[in-house]
């Protein structure tokens, strides 16, 4: 079993292929814009995505760009799959977290359990199949004939209520191995108790499993870079994947809080005492944008480099990895830092209920997120510093 889910004989994966349909999905969210902001005060109120925000990304086309050409999916590179986050982020920040979790878990899953399993899976639901879950934190599996039994309790399933299947990481004790089931969403224990301070919208609950059998079928390997389906892209495994989406997603919320301040600027410019019309405003306000613009310039570089690499049909060295999350923690830290000047100079504006104050909290929300923890940082440095020469990454871990 471990063997056959490591390294499937079938894998399809060769050159990074372009995406498709990228120019006419791009417009349709562009468009989107203004849909998103109106909703998403409700979509907060509610704890997910209003029915209108949720029907209009479904006509996008959005919710499968990270999926298989083969399966019907965009397949957009990484460059691409990251200006399409970052506009959706600009809009509202809940709305793009919701939509990277899930187009990314939906388009591994697919990727990973290869097309006869996918089709299985999507034929009783019109091929219609949104999957969400939580990866980082392990439950229990045990093989038992034709599959596994699964049981654990998870937390931060984004995009859950949007999904129609559980994506859950579980470690085979026995065999040592950390594999990833897909399983439909009602053979799970929801919990719906996402109260928290920011990404209110994103329906983040937790869920539990206890002893749920799962087909062999749709379980892969959780460390896999080897795709049963779909070209080079899914060769950067689940956590790269990941981190394509909340790269996006600072660097759009950064934007947003960028466009809210300047609408502050034009309302208190000219009036008695107003801060943004002092030097120390416009050198922060400078200063600002050009942090955005030089963590965005990085990000892009550096997922060029990681592009050409993958377009060779090859995989990430450890060196591109480091790279490429530590331009993660730079987008994301750089959010915060943005935040705060646009707090400071913001006054009581940032204080009352409105769309600043949502995005704010929002911002808060995401750089909790453990792909730009302090962890990752350490391994980072530790690599960059050149005392960890023969480590690698596993997962979100800098080991050896």
């Amino acid at each position: 079993m471990t063997e056959q889910l490591t390294r499937p004989a079938n894998s399809a994966a060769g050159a990074l292929r372009p995406g498709d349909g990228v120019d006419e999905v791009m417009a349709r969210l562009v468009e989107l814009d203004p849909l998103l902001r109106a909703e998403a005060e409700g979509s907060e109120a509610g704890g997910r995505l209003t029915p209108r925000v949720e029907e209009a990304l479904s006509s996008s086309g959005v919710w499968t760009v990270g999926t298989p050409r083969e399966l019907g999916g965009g397949e957009f590179t990484p460059r691409q799959q990251i200006a399409a986050v970052e506009t959706l982020a600009r809009a509202d920040a809940s709305t793009a977290w919701v939509v990277m979790a899930v187009e990314m878990i939906t388009g591994a899953t697919a990727a990973y359990l290869g097309e006869d399993a996918w089709r299985s899976l999507t034929e009783p639901y019109d091929g219609e199949v949104r999957a969400a879950g939580q990866g980082t934190k392990p439950g229990r599996a045990v093989a038992v004939e034709g599959g596994y039994l699964v049981s654990g309790s998870w937390q931060f399933a984004s995009g859950l209520h949007h999904a129609t299947h559980v994506h859950t990481a579980a470690l085979d004790e026995q065999a040592g191995e950390m594999l990833v089931f897909t399983l439909p969403k009602e053979q799970a224990t929801l919990v719906d108790n996402w109260d928290v301070m920011g990404l209110r919208a994103t329906g983040s609950i937790d869920y539990h499993l206890d002893e749920v059998f799962v087909p062999a079928e749709y379980v892969y390997s959780g460390p896999t870079t080897q795709p049963r389906v779909g070209g080079g892209l899914y060769r950067l495994g689940v956590a790269n994947l990941a981190g394509i989406g909340h790269t996006g997603w600072a660097l759009g919320v950064a934007r947003r809080l960028l466009d809210e301040m300047q609408a502050i600027v034009a309302a208190k410019t000219g009036t008695p005492g107003a801060g943004v019309d002092t030097a120390e405003f416009h050198a922060d306000y400078a200063r600002a944008e050009a942090s955005l613009r030089a963590a965005r310039a990085w990000n892009m570089e550096v997922w060029a480099d990681n592009e050409a690499m993958l377009d060779r049909s090859e995989t990430l060295s450890t060196d591109q990895e480091t790279l490429t999350r530590l331009a993660l923690n730079t987008a994301t830290w750089t959010a915060h830092e943005i935040g705060q000047t646009v707090y400071r100079w913001a006054g009581t504006a940032a204080l009352r209920e409105g769309p600043l104050n949502r995005v704010f909290r929002d911002l808060h929300g995401g750089t909790q997120h453990i792909t730009s923890g302090p962890g990752v940082l350490h391994g980072c440095g530790r690599r960059l510093a050149g005392q960890a020469p023969d480590a690698q990454w596993v997962f979100l871990s800098l080991v050896g």
